[in-house]
């Protein structure tokens, strides 16, 4: 398993606006219609990694945690679905279902929102503040498939909760690690 880590976007940088349509509605959701009071989490996720595997439960903890706590949270998959159907709305749909999403989760079929945001891998979180500028990118924490730790979301959780309690968010941040987005070719994006 080929392990690619996060760009580690600068802090302070504004959340890049997206809309894009939700694969269990089909409903379009924009930045600031997802956005809470507080913040913003932007995770860049899919069906088939087992990074994302592995970290699915937590990240639908996380969105029934975080509900009605001011930070509006939203999983976004960029993958290419001609090389990796499993990625292709049904499956993320049927992801959603079996892990317990709460959050809508989008579908990026032009992957202009993942190039946005500088996404490099899945899973790949970015915490945006009340303000909609970048508080925290990096790993939910030190968990791995192959590392035997336990999921417990605890470094995406303590950035969370200085949001909300109006505390900074530590710089001091790991990277994400992750499969790396599955970035079509060139030749079969559309314009």
């Amino acid at each position: 398993m080929s392990a690619t880590e996060s760009t580690m976007m600068a802090l302070g940088t504004r959340a890049p606006d997206f809309a894009l349509p939700d694969v269990r509605t089909g409903r379009t959701f924009a930045r600031d219609a997802v956005a809470g009071d507080r913040g913003l989490l932007v995770m860049f996720i899919c069906n088939h990694c087992p990074f994302v595997k592995h970290v699915e439960k937590e990240l639908a903890r996380l969105g029934r945690d975080y509900s009605g706590r001011g930070i509006g949270i939203v999983g976004i998959s960029p993958n290419d679905t001609d090389a990796y159907p499993d990625d292709a709305p049904p499956g993320l749909k049927a992801q959603a279902e079996r892990a317990g999403f709460t959050f809508p989760y989008l579908y990026d079929a032009e992957q202009d929102t993942a190039r946005a945001y500088d996404a490099a891998c899945t899973p790949d979180l970015f915490l945006f503040g009340p303000d909609r500028t970048l508080v925290y990118r990096g790993q939910l924490d030190d968990s791995r498939p192959s590392n035997k730790m336990p999921v417990t979301g605890r470094d995406l959780r303590a950035a969370l909760d200085a949001v909300i309690a109006g505390r900074p968010v530590p710089p001091d941040q790991r990277a994400s690690i992750g499969c790396s987005i599955k970035w079509r070719k060139a030749s079969s994006r559309t314009n």
